[in-house]
């Protein structure tokens, strides 16, 4: 495959897709321990056709995203949230955990090895981060890996949904992980899961599927991409609590936000019947950041949230605060973004 050149770019215009960048990260864990990881200029990957990774699902990953400041430098956001996340998604697969140094410092040295290609500031666009590990032992009886693969690779990349436009979704009948599963886990399945309902959405003229709590199929639990939130009529942020979703670096971070402007924001569970309580909706994420969700369409009937057309005002400066942050525009009370340069 070709090696993207930065002048191949169209910074305004990125969309959200892969771009094989000069640099990665690569490691090996064997005989028990981790060998010691180093940039690679290799995109490719060989491994036995009887691997773990292919046939048993032992995978993990993880998303994070560079931020150009306006003064030229560059920003990361909460990577240490992201390496105990990670941590936490391995423990759960059975899978041998990245240090969290060590994670942090290939994060660093991937973003700073292919550094011209972190989007100018104001494009809108980002250098997105995907850490991912696999495991690598040829097993044909089902049971862990002894052996695994820990990469990051680069990708510079626009808004996932572009710009603050609200888009519609529908509810779908499918679930994304199962009750005490591994809906809380970055692995693979859950998303694997999520292609067949985010598909059906989609040809319906839906932006994506929303999800139930897959115990009972009475409360939102979150999008194949993305967590919920709702604003109530009196102001309220509210985010759903299930034990089947993940845990959102995102979502921590406008929780504290939130309760910063005065919104007295909660985790609770949130009937799907009683979506009607929110003036405002929308998905926050990584990629999504934060997008606003015009309307829910749940067995026929749709539930509108404000405005079809345009961003509530808190949703609106819900954006601007996170993302201002991120780029270093506002000032960082809280300690969460990382200068590299």
């Amino acid at each position: 495959m070709t090696k993207t050149r930065p002048e191949d770019l169209d910074w305004n215009n990125l969309g959200f897709k892969y771009h094989d960048l000069p640099y990665r990260w690569v490691d090996e864990f064997k005989d028990g321990k981790w060998q010691g990881g180093h940039l690679t200029q290799d995109s490719t990957i060989t491994f036995n056709e009887a691997a773990e990774e292919l046939h048993y699902g032992q995978e993990i990953f993880e998303g994070l995203k560079a931020y150009r400041r306006k003064d030229g430098g560059i920003n990361l956001f909460r990577p240490d949230q992201n390496a105990k996340r990670m941590a936490n998604s391995a423990k759960r697969l059975l899978m041998e955990p990245y240090p969290e140094e060590e994670f942090l410092k290939a994060v660093k040295e991937v973003v700073l090895a292919n550094q011209e290609f972190v989007p100018p500031y104001g494009s809108g666009g980002t250098l997105y981060l995907r850490p991912f590990m696999m495991g690598t032992q040829p097993i044909v009886g089902v049971s862990p890996s002894a052996t695994y693969e820990f990469r990051i690779y680069a990708t510079p990349v626009g808004a996932y949904i572009k710009g603050l436009k609200p888009m519609p979704y529908e509810v779908s009948d499918y679930d994304r992980a199962a009750p005490f599963g591994t809906g809380q886990a970055k692995t693979a399945g859950n998303y694997a899961s999520s292609l067949m309902p985010s598909l059906i959405a989609k040809k319906n003229g839906f932006a994506d599927a929303l999800y139930l709590d897959p115990k009972e199929h009475k409360y939102i639990d979150e999008f194949g991409g993305a967590n919920f939130y709702g604003i109530t009529k009196e102001g309220q942020f509210q985010t759903p609590k299930s034990d089947s979703i993940l845990p959102s670096i995102t979502k921590r971070s406008i929780l504290k936000i939130a309760k910063d402007l005065g919104l007295n924001p909660t985790e609770t569970q949130i009937p799907i019947n009683d979506v009607d309580r929110f003036a405002e909706a929308g998905a926050m994420g990584t990629a999504a950041v934060i997008s606003p969700v015009g309307s829910l369409t749940y067995q026929g009937k749709k539930y509108v949230f404000g405005s079809e057309t345009e961003a509530g005002p808190i949703t609106q400066k819900l954006y601007d605060t996170l993302f201002g942050i991120q780029v270093g525009d506002l000032d960082d009370k809280y300690g969460w973004t990382v200068k590299l340069s």
